[in-house]
């Protein structure tokens, strides 16, 4: 088998399975489990998937910067944003995350609510304004341009001091066996100490999101108080992740 070959077999068993194991794939095809890792690490480059021990796992769509993702999922991002507005209620601290689908949330919050949203998010802070009751806080860092958030040491020791109600996670990631995760490791850093500092989780995540994987672990999916995904997700998706411990819910569109 060609080697261009045997990597559209890869990507094909990925989309089919949602996952690799170098050494099955080595057995199955009669070759050596080197070649067959070379393989991995060559599409990994190319950022067609991710890498773990001993296979590969489906890369994430959602990796591309925040101009890019307004562009995708659009009608799933605003049910999401729908459902998220929704678990918010009146007098709760809420931390929100950034990214399109936490601005698909403001979008969606009722311009009367009285709550205190927390974000390191400069964009969704600046889309809150309209909503002069509600008490905005923002996390002060650097500012991670790929997805406009701060991020470093100041947002993590600002997180310490906070006692949230609600935590509506972004993740590029939502896996059965890698949990969460996503693409930079400051980023991912921030979402832990955000996550310890909120009495319940939520993630909204879009199909791009889902059975995939990147780089740099947030947190379990057992973790998560719940996990919304779009109405079209398919029930072997949300059985595999509730099988995996997460809480899943629909957001109707």
């Amino acid at each position: 088998m060609l080697t261009t070959q045997r990597k559209q077999l890869i990507l094909d068993r990925l989309r089919q399975d949602g996952q690799i194991v170098a050494k099955a794939l080595s057995e199955e095809l009669g070759i050596s489990e080197d070649t067959v890792r070379r393989d991995l690490r060559e599409l990994a480059a190319e950022g067609q998937l991710q890498r773990v021990h001993g296979g590969a796992l489906p890369a994430s769509k959602a990796v591309g910067n925040l101009q890019v993702r307004e562009h995708l999922a659009t009608d799933d991002k605003r049910a999401l944003g729908r459902a998220g507005a929704a678990l918010v209620q009146p007098g709760q601290v809420v931390i929100l995350d950034g990214g399109t689908t936490s601005l698909q949330v403001v979008q969606h919050l009722p311009l009367d609510l009285r709550a205190t949203v927390v974000t390191h998010s400069p964009a969704v802070a600046v889309a809150l304004a309209a909503h002069t009751e509600i008490e905005v806080l923002v996390l002060g860092g650097r500012l991670f341009r790929h997805s406009m958030v701060n991020v470093g040491a100041s947002v993590v020791e600002a997180a310490a001091q906070l006692r949230a109600d609600l935590y509506l996670m972004g993740v590029t990631g939502v896996h059965a066996e890698a949990g969460l995760t996503t693409g930079d490791f400051e980023e991912a850093a921030v979402k832990r100490a955000l996550h310890q500092r909120a009495a319940e989780t939520v993630v909204l995540a879009s199909a791009d999101k889902l059975g995939a994987a990147s780089a740099f672990t947030v947190a379990p999916l057992k973790a998560l108080a719940g996990l919304v995904v779009p109405a079209a997700t398919p029930a072997r998706v949300r059985n595999a992740l509730k099988a995996a411990g997460a809480p899943v819910r629909v957001a109707q569109a």
